[in-house]
This record gives C-alpha cells, structure tokens and sequence, in this order.
C-alpha cells in the first residue's frame, strides 16, 4: 500500500470515529511519535492504522455511504442523536460518532433489557428510548450542555 493510500485510510478512519484534526496528530503523536504525516514514512503511517483498529476502526469493511445517514424516522430517536451530538460538542464523550452512541446504549442496558439491538436507530420500544433519553438529558446536565427546547 503507498503512502498516500495509507494517509487517505488513516483520514477516513478518523472521519468515522469521529477525531477532529486535532485528535488525530494527538493519536499520531502517540503511534509513532510524529504529529505529521509529512513526517512519517509507510510504517510509520501503519502504525497509525494499526492504533485506529485497536480504537475500534473495522477497516473500512462495512459499506460506505459517505458519513450521511438518514435522520431517524421517529422523533425520539432524533432527540436521542441530537443530544449525543451535543454532548459530542462539549466534549465529554471519548467516542463521540454514531459507533459510540451505539457502545453507549450496549453498555448501559445489555443486563436490563432483554435484548439491545445493534443500532440505536433499531429500536422500536418507546420505554426503551425513553430510558436513553433520560439518561443522556442526564449527563448532558452533568456536563454543563445546556438543552434548548
């Protein structure tokens, strides 16, 4: 793979797990101790790769649609997406991408629910979505994010 194949995947991994610029010479600097991938020669830029996959990257194997999802076709699953994005915003999410809000949502309830389905946009119990948007309106307080209604 040529350097420039290897800098393309490490801005699209980035772009997916939701890293600003900032985020990714910070990752960069910890992989291999270079901030710059003008610096950086091939196994350099692998090793970068190779911390983004550790960090949960699948690869690039699941299909692409640009980073442009569909808005929820309820409200109350847009309002749970609308507040990860805030608190995204505020910083107070290390995984702050949709990837994230998923691994959120597993951690949380797998031992309440019966069963919690691979996506947030999957779930269909209103009790169920209810429960998350109490809890993330909660750490949104926490967190200082003001909510505007």
């Amino acid at each position: 793979m040529t350097a420039r194949s290897l800098q393309r995947q490490i801005h699209v991994a980035c772009r997916e797990l939701g890293l600003d610029s900032d985020a990714r010479h910070d990752l960069q600097l910890v992989a291999c101790g270079k901030a710059s991938m003008r610096d950086m020669d091939e196994a350099d830029l692998q090793a970068v790769v190779r911390h983004l996959k550790a960090r949960g990257w699948d690869g690039g194997s699941a299909p692409r649609n640009k980073g442009r999802y569909k808005p929820a076709p309820r409200a109350d699953l847009r309002l749970v997406h609308k507040l990860w994005t805030l608190l995204g915003q505020a910083g107070a999410l290390r995984d702050p991408s949709r990837a994230g809000l998923n691994a959120f949502i597993r951690s949380r309830y797998e031992g309440v629910w019966q069963s919690v389905p691979i996506d947030v946009d999957a779930l269909r119990d209103a009790g169920q979505i209810s429960q998350v948007i109490n809890a993330l309106k909660d750490w949104c307080a926490r967190a200082g994010v003001e909510l505007t209604r």
